[in-house]
């Protein structure tokens, strides 16, 4: 074979679209300045997997005028790249220890007042529904005293939590009690798929919502604040501003359930440990206990 032809030849492994370690480093910023997540170095295959299909999905050739459209256009733009950039890991009952401690507590602190709570990293809405099931379970009612607010900053996700439409299998592993009680099994067109009751639904109210806000419009007096698996995409500095404005929407009595793999020794100040993976707010300096 002539040296000309061994130019010809495709290289295994190349890219669809130019993608440069600048493109790279840019996106690290924007995602961080937008969403406060720090992408690892050794993301960068990732970014580009991800972000390969918006630029498909919009027609353009290379990393650098995606950038160049985003920065230019982020009313446009910035909520699909945010989206793709998010990771959804989520399930029915997830570190099923923190359900079976909420319906302690909200059985403990049962009252005439309704309860709040929130999940701030809705994901699809499984954790939602599952801290309803729960409510429903300690009330032994499915109108239990009890409203959850989900949020999320990926919009495509909150969409299908909204829906409550979930393939079988996803919810395969429940006990079989909690799906009949709690769900519809879909027939004809939507064998395969179940569906979160009504009166499930009504429940929970998602919306839209990122942690980087300077403020969350959540309610105060929180029962119960989810915040799982969520705080190891930020850096410590971003870390310790999200619990701080968190922490001032709990209650008293109220708990921070956290993921197995965070650590919050940083943020000792703001939140205490109450039992595994979880947390109560500090108390004020100079309070008494």
């Amino acid at each position: 074979m002539k040296p000309s032809n061994l130019h010809a030849t495709p290289v295994t492994g190349a890219r669809e679209f130019a993608y440069s370690d600048r493109d790279f480093r840019r996106v690290r910023e924007l995602i961080h300045r937008h969403a406060g997540i720090s992408l690892a170095p050794g993301k960068r295959d990732m970014v580009y997997s991800r972000l390969s299909r918006r630029l498909r999905a919009l027609g353009i050739p290379n990393f650098r005028e995606y950038l160049r459209l985003l920065e230019a256009e982020p009313e446009r733009e910035l909520q699909s790249f945010i989206n793709a950039l998010t990771t959804n890991l989520t399930a029915f009952f997830r570190e099923p220890h923190h359900f079976q401690r909420l319906e302690k507590e909200l059985q403990l602190h049962a009252s005439g007042r309704t309860q709040l709570l929130w999940t701030c990293a809705a994901s699809t809405g499984e954790e939602a529904y599952s801290m309803a099931i729960t409510a429903c379970e300690a009330w032994e009612s499915t109108s239990p005293p009890v409203r959850i607010l989900a949020t999320d900053i990926d919009t495509q996700v909150l969409a299908t939590a909204g829906r409550g439409i979930y393939p079988i299998e996803r919810v395969a592993d429940l006990d079989p009690a909690l799906l009949r009680r709690y769900f519809l099994r879909g027939t004809g067109s939507q064998a395969g798929f179940c569906r979160v009751r009504p009166e499930l639904q009504r429940l929970v109210e998602f919306r839209p919502m990122n942690l980087l806000q300077p403020s969350y419009d959540a309610g105060h007096g929180l029962l119960a604040l989810f915040c799982r698996n969520v705080m190891i995409y930020f850096d410590k500095p971003t870390q310790r501003s999200i619990i701080a404005r968190l922490a001032a929407h709990l209650a008293p009595e109220g708990m921070l359930y956290t993921g197995h793999s965070e650590n919050y020794l940083h943020a000792d100040d703001l939140i205490v440990p109450a039992g595994r993976t979880l947390y109560r707010r500090a108390p004020a300096p100079g309070a008494a206990g």
